[in-house]
C-alpha cells in the first residue's frame, strides 16, 4: 500500500531512474523557471511606448498594465503560495509553465488594452505560483545554493527580459510576435522537464484549506521579517519603479533621441549589477550584506536624482548601477536571513509571505508613481518624490542593520 500511495503521489517515482533529472539538473531547472518567468515579466517593457501609440491609451493606464501583473502575483501568492508544501512542486511547476506560455500567446495576439491587461493578469497569477514553488524546490535540494538562486535569478531574468525584448524591436524582424514566441516555447519545455523531475516535497492532505489566504509565519521568523521589511520593501519598490516609468524617465533625460534599446537600459543596468552583487558578495554575512545593501542604494538614488536634475544620462545610469548593487546585496541579506530559519515544510509558505511583501512594495508605488505622473504631467518631480521615499526606507533598513 506504501509503494502504489507513493507511485501515485510521485508520478516520477515510476520512472526509470536513468530517465529521471539528477537533482544538480533539476537544480538549474527550477533556477532557470524562476529566471525564465521573470524574463518574461520584464519582456513587455520596451514595449509600452509603441502599445501606447497604437492603442491611444494614458500613462495612468501604462503603470496600470504594470501594476495588474503584480497585484496577481499577491493574489496567486496568496491563494496558491503553499499548495506545493501540500500536492508537490511538480504538479505546481508544471501547471504554472502551460499558464505562462498561454499568456505568451495572448501577449502575441493582443490588439487593444483589455488583451494586455488579460495577458498580464495570467502572466502574474501563473508567475506568483511558480516563483514561491521554484524558490521552495530550490531550497529542498540545497539550502546554501537556493538561498543564492533564489536572490540571482530574479534579478537576472529582470535584466535579460527588457533588454531582449529591446534588441528584438531593433534588429529582428516581426519582434512583437517573435519575443513572446520564443520565451513561449521555452515555458512549454521548461513544462515538458519537470516531468523528468523527482519529488522533492511530503505530499501531505489539506491542500483545499492551503488555497485559503493566510498571511502566517512561524513565531521564530516574524521578528526577523519585521526588521527585514524596510530593506525588502526599498529594494522592490526601487525595481517597480525602473520597470514602469524607467525607460520613460531615461528617455526624457536625453531629450527624447532614445531608442527602445535606451530605454530598455535602465532597468537593465539596475538588475544586472544587482545580479553581479550577489555573486560578488554571497560570502558575507547577511547582516553585512543589508549594512551594504542600504549604503549603496542610499549613494545610488541619491546620484540618480542628482543626475535627473542635472539632466545627465551617463550619471543617472551610474547611480542605477549604485542602487543595483544595494538592490541586489540587500534582497540577498533580506532573503539569507529568513531562509536560515525556516523548516521545509515551511519553506513555500514562508517565502510565499516574502514575496507578497515584495510584490507590494513593487506595485503599488509604482501605480501611484503613474498616477502621479498623469496628474503632474513631470516625470522628474515624481522621480525627486519616488527617490525620497527609497532614501528613507533605506536609511531604517541601515539603522535596523547596525542595531542587529
Amino acid at each position: 500500500m506504501t509503494n502504489a500511495r507513493t507511485s501515485l503521489s510521485h508520478p516520477a517515482a515510476v520512472l526509470p531512474a536513468a530517465r529521471r533529472l539528477s537533482p544538480n539538473a533539476a537544480f538549474l531547472l527550477q533556477a532557470s523557471i524562476t529566471l525564465g518567468f521573470l524574463a518574461g515579466s520584464s519582456a513587455p517593457t520596451p514595449f509600452y511606448a509603441i502599445y501606447q501609440r497604437a492603442w491611444g491609451f494614458s500613462s495612468t493606464m501604462l503603470t496600470v498594465a504594470f501594476g495588474v501583473y503584480a497585484i496577481a502575483v499577491l493574489l496567486a501568492l496568496l491563494f496558491g503560495g503553499r499548495l506545493s508544501d501540500h500536492v508537490g512542486r511538480r504538479p505546481v511547476l508544471i501547471g504554472a509553465a502551460l499558464a505562462q506560455a498561454a499568456s505568451m500567446v495572448i501577449f502575441a495576439n493582443a490588439d487593444g488594452l483589455s488583451d494586455l491587461l488579460l495577458a498580464r493578469v495570467v502572466q502574474g497569477v501563473s508567475a506568483g505560483v511558480a516563483i514561491a514553488t521554484a524558490g521552495a524546490g530550490l531550497l529542498d535540494i540545497d539550502k546554501s545554493r537556493g538561498a543564492l538562486a533564489n536572490s540571482l535569478a530574479p534579478m537576472m531574468g529582470t535584466a535579460v527580459g527588457g533588454l531582449a525584448a529591446g534588441l528584438m524591436i531593433r534588429y529582428l524582424p516581426a519582434p512583437m510576435h517573435l519575443v513572446y514566441a520564443v520565451l513561449g516555447v521555452v515555458f512549454v519545455a521548461q513544462a515538458a522537464l519537470v516531468y523528468f523531475m523527482a519529488e522533492t516535497a511530503a505530499v501531505k492532505g489539506g491542500a483545499l484549506a492551503s488555497l485559503r489566504p493566510r498571511m502566517s509565519v512561524p513565531v521564530g521568523v516574524r521578528g526577523p521579517l519585521l526588521r527585514v521589511t524596510p530593506a525588502l520593501v526599498s529594494v522592490w519598490a526601487l525595481a517597480g519603479f525602473y520597470a514602469s516609468l524607467g525607460p520613460t524617465l531615461l528617455i526624457g533625460l536625453t531629450g527624447g533621441a532614445g531608442s527602445v534599446i535606451l530605454g530598455s537600459s535602465a532597468l537593465f543596468v539596475l538588475a544586472g549589477s544587482g545580479a553581479l552583487s550577489v555573486l560578488a558578495t554571497r560570502a558575507l554575512e547577511p547582516h553585512a550584506l543589508l549594512r551594504l545593501g542600504a549604503s549603496a542604494l542610499l549613494v545610488g538614488m541619491s546620484t540618480a536624482m542628482a543626475a535627473v536634475a542635472l539632466r545627465m544620462p551617463a550619471l543617472f545610469l551610474l547611480g542605477t548601477a549604485l542602487a543595483g548593487v544595494g538592490f541586489g546585496t540587500g534582497f540577498q541579506g533580506a532573503l539569507r536571513t529568513i531562509v536560515a530559519l525556516i523548516q521545509p515544510q515551511e519553506r513555500a509558505g514562508v517565502l510565499a509571505v516574502l514575496f507578497v511583501i515584495s510584490y507590494l512594495a513593487m506595485g503599488l508605488p509604482a501605480m501611484i508613481a503613474g498616477y502621479d505622473v498623469a496628474h503632474q504631467g513631470d516625470i522628474a518631480r515624481t522621480a525627486y518624490e519616488f527617490g525620497s521615499g527609497v532614501i528613507l526606507l533605506s536609511a531604517l533598513a541601515f539603522f535596523g542593520a547596525v542595531r542587529r
